[in-house]
């Protein structure tokens, strides 16, 4: 600068000659205990790593443990069916009635499980309906499932379907118009304000209805009345029309056990594995209603 002393201009080493050093002062911090000269940059990167490194499967096996539910191998994913339109029985007044189906018309692998009233209290069986990954349908009455609509939230978040079996699982067959809408109706009414939603599907109780009931029904906003092809009794599955085993589009009900004690697990997973034998899996109802 003028003036002033002559500037002296350094020369930068080199990034490759200093490398050596920078390691060396790295080790000796490191020796000394100076664990905290790691970049926090560094360490950020190193977690962020962590956590995007793929999760280990479960177990050897990836279908979620099918063993422990009792299963000697993992259930087929059922087929994606097409979209489909349900056909409706034509009334002498120009409107439709609800179909009554105690199966589904289907050449898919598939048959469908079933639950009427809501009355057992089988914890863990939300839990296999999530680890299995299985569709289930639930035909709620009211004044059985009404201080436990909190379990067929979970099982609604799962996917499970909850359709309409009346207020108070009443013989509806005979009764008047006004006292079968009022069941049916009633029940729709409690759904929609315990669970938020408006049921397309209705198992009458017992299998029991008639004309009457099939125009309550409609004016309930019901479109298919679901019977059923095959039980699960306390003693085997028993089957309706002469059939002798599962068939594809088969509706089971896995009905109520109270002699044997069955857990509503243990009657499930009977049903899987007659299923399984013929070589079919479940599907969901609702995807085909």
């Amino acid at each position: 600068m003028p003036g002033g002393a002559p500037t002296r201009r350094t020369r930068r080493a080199p990034a490759a000659a200093l490398l050596p050093a920078l390691l060396l002062t790295g080790c000796a911090l490191l020796l000394t205990g100076c664990a905290q000269s790691v970049d926090p940059i560094e360490r950020l990167g190193r977690k962020a790593a962590e956590e995007v490194r793929p999760h280990a499967p479960h177990g050897p096996d990836t279908d979620r443990g099918y063993r422990r539910w009792g299963l000697s191998e993992p259930l087929a994913r059922p087929p994606r069916p097409d979209a489909r339109t349900l056909a409706l029985s034509p009334h002498s007044a120009g409107r439709s009635l609800p179909r009554v189906m105690d199966h589904v018309p289907t050449r898919d692998p598939v048959v469908f499980l079933t639950y009427d009233d809501g009355a057992d209290k089988d914890p863990r069986f939300v839990d296999m309906v999530r680890e299995l990954r299985l569709p289930v349908s639930m035909f709620l009455t009211d004044s059985v499932a009404g201080p436990r609509y909190d379990h067929f939230a979970r099982l609604r978040e799962l996917g499970a379907g909850i359709q309409n079996h009346t207020l108070d699982h009443r013989v509806l067959a005979g009764l008047p118009y006004a006292s079968q809408r009022a069941e049916i109706c009633g029940q729709q009414d409690r759904l929609k304000s315990r669970l938020g939603l408006r049921a397309r599907l209705f198992r009458p109780p017992y299998g029991s209805y008639d004309t009457t009931t099939l125009r309550a029904a409609t004016d309930c906003g019901i479109s298919a009345f679901v019977l059923w092809r095959a039980v699960m009794t306390p003693a085997d599955l028993a089957y309706s029309r002469g059939e002798h085993r599962l068939r594809p589009g088969d509706i089971v009900l896995v009905g109520p056990d109270e002699t044997t004690g069955r857990t509503l697990r243990d009657r499930t997973i009977r049903v899987l594995r007659r299923a399984q034998q013929r070589g079919l899996t479940v599907g969901r109802l609702e995807d085909y209603l």
